[in-house]
């Protein structure tokens, strides 16, 4: 009977049944299998850190290894190979990173501390200017303290010294003016070169004068003024009887003469403090190189 067999082409269960039989073939695979896989995937997808939006960046390579347009391009036409034959990895750019994109994740205390009396010193020394132009709170006493400053300038003490030297008559006092001259220059050339190396600029635009161009005084550390205000109060308080209401009034000009450099808006409050000690510094350079009043002699005579 037909169907007994069941395994004819005729019946039903034929086909079927052949295909199971059939050697060298494959069953499709189901979509609920594809499915799931795909799920799987995604869930780890989604429990790998960093595929989140906020570390993707991780991901990036930095802008200055990038590989070029034209590199990749030649790469991919015809990339070169190394000598067993493997093909080469792309050479990319060691451009390092601007300076200004870089952060110090680690400071040490000493340049904390550095800045920080950085921007203090800076702070106090802008609102110390107030007569840093006309337009400030104090811009009309400002030429008065411009001449306050002026009388601790290196042009006028050095001429007024040399116009004693040649009017002094006593040997005494030659020997005090020529040594009080020789500090005079040694202040000038010592600011000059120390501003040279610091090159710092004053807290406001201020461009220097015409005094300060003939005596070199063009940038703020150490102020120039402040230094030599120092280095002659000291030498005249040291070498001169003079009484005690023109020794305080020595000391309180010298005071004065350093705060009027950044009241004008020319120094920082630090740069008049390190004049000061550059003025004490000259001045016990002086006394050691000292010349006594026989070499003044001969100095005198030679000139």
């Amino acid at each position: 009977m037909a169907w007994r067999g069941g395994s004819g082409p005729g019946s039903p269960l034929g086909p079927a049944l052949g295909a199971e039989r059939m050697p060298g073939m494959v069953a499709a695979p189901s979509s609920s299998s594809s499915s799931s896989s795909q799920g799987r995937a995604r869930a780890r997808d989604r429990n790998n850190l960093l595929h989140r939006a906020e570390f993707l960046s991780l991901n990036q390579p930095p802008k200055g290894t990038q590989e070029s347009p034209t590199s990749s391009s030649s790469s991919r036409k015809g990339g070169t190979s190394t000598s067993d034959g493997a093909p080469a990895a792309p050479r990319r750019s060691s451009q390092q990173l601007p300076e200004e994109d870089c952060m110090q994740l680690n400071p040490s205390f000493r340049g904390i501390a550095y800045s920080a009396l950085l921007a203090i010193d800076i702070s106090i020394s802008k609102r110390l200017g107030v007569c840093a132009s006309t337009a400030s709170s104090w811009g009309s006493a400002r030429s008065m303290v411009l001449l306050l400053g002026l009388t601790g300038h290196g042009l006028p003490w050095v001429a007024g010294t040399l116009l004693c030297l040649m009017r002094s008559s006593t040997l005494a006092g030659q020997e005090v003016l020529l040594n009080l001259l020789l500090a005079l220059l040694l202040d000038i050339v010592l600011v000059a070169w120390v501003q040279k190396l610091a090159k710092r600029r004053g807290p406001f635009d201020v461009a220097p004068g015409a005094l300060d161009y003939l005596t070199l005084d063009l940038y703020a550390f150490p102020a120039g003024q402040a230094s030599r205000a120092a280095m002659v109060a000291k030498f005249l308080l040291n070498h001169l009887v003079l009484a005690v209401p023109l020794r305080v009034l020595l000391v309180i000009w010298a005071g004065l003469v350093g705060l009027s450099r950044v009241v004008v808006g020319r120094h920082h409050v630090t740069d008049v403090l390190a004049g000061f000690a550059c003025g004490f510094l000259q001045f016990r350079l002086v006394e050691a190189l000292w010349m006594s009043s026989n070499t003044c002699q001969m100095l005198i005579a030679m000139w």
